[in-house]
């Protein structure tokens, strides 16, 4: 099931950038950091970009229909997010927000895949958790186009929050770390899970107090690092689960032993 998930998340969020790209081509055009991307320099057209995307799109439906009813129909609600994200520049000053609850369905579909529908109680504090850490990074990234969007008119948080960033996303990482806290007790995790969320929250702090929002290559610096704070969450879920499996196992043998005298 995490094979299978990961394939799945690697073409979903692969799907997104393409649905992106190709609302933004125009756009792009005008940004250096983005002129190169295929679609913007003309390295491939929009229909071939089309023909693309409908081969991820057929790869992730066909995930979706090995899953069980609740998720496919849970799974088929996130295509209009995954649609009008890209929009929301051009609307809103918080299109990051509605990046983290587009990309971050997979914590609402993996629990429901594994347990055939959400516990609200879990799934919900992780899902803010999720957006949460969505807003930090892509803020952070943002940071490395604001003047290009301001001079297109478009929006983001990054421009929003300008020089008060730190202490926005200093909120948003409480927030993202509670969030994963509160599923930690709902799901009695262990000891290693809470160790990982110390140091996560140490990994946002450095992220978020330590960037300078106008080094380009800092911001690119900063919004990479979080392929290791990934990896420290990852680590810290696995190994408190099975830290938990351990504890119930010697708790049942300790039963059972009981039982026997």
């Amino acid at each position: 099931m995490l094979g299978l998930f990961g394939v799945g998340a690697l073409v979903m969020r692969g799907a997104g950038c393409t649905i992106n790209d190709m609302w933004d081509r125009d756009f792009d055009k005008s940004v250096e950091r983005t002129q190169s991307r295929p679609i913007a320099a003309g390295d491939i057209t929009r229909f071939q970009a089309l023909v693309f995307l409908g081969a991820q799109l057929t790869v992730g439906l066909s995930i979706l229909l090995s899953l069980n009813t609740y998720s496919i129909i849970l799974g088929a609600a996130s295509v209009l997010p995954v649609v009008v994200y890209p929009l929301m520049k051009r609307i809103t000053n918080w299109p990051q927000l509605f990046l983290g609850l587009t990309i971050n369905w997979g914590a609402l579909l993996g629990w429901a895949a594994v347990q055939g529908s959400c516990d609200w109680s879990v799934v919900l504090p992780l899902y803010t958790a999720c957006m949460s850490w969505s807003i930090v990074y892509d803020t952070i990234y943002g940071h490395q186009d604001k003047k290009d969007d301001q001079t297109l008119g478009l929006k983001s948080t990054s421009i929003y929050m300008g020089d008060k960033t730190p202490y926005w996303l200093t909120g948003f990482a409480a927030t993202m770390v509670t969030g994963l806290g509160i599923a930690g007790v709902m799901c009695e995790q262990t000891m290693p899970y809470y160790v990982a969320l110390g140091l996560t929250a140490a990994h946002l702090g450095q992220q978020v107090w330590t960037v300078d929002l106008n080094n380009s290559q800092d911001c690119w610096n900063k919004f990479r690092s979080n392929h290791r704070l990934g990896a420290i969450i990852f680590v810290g879920i696995v190994a408190g689960t099975l830290a938990k499996v351990n504890k119930d196992k010697k708790n049942q043998d300790k039963k059972e032993n009981k039982g026997d005298s």
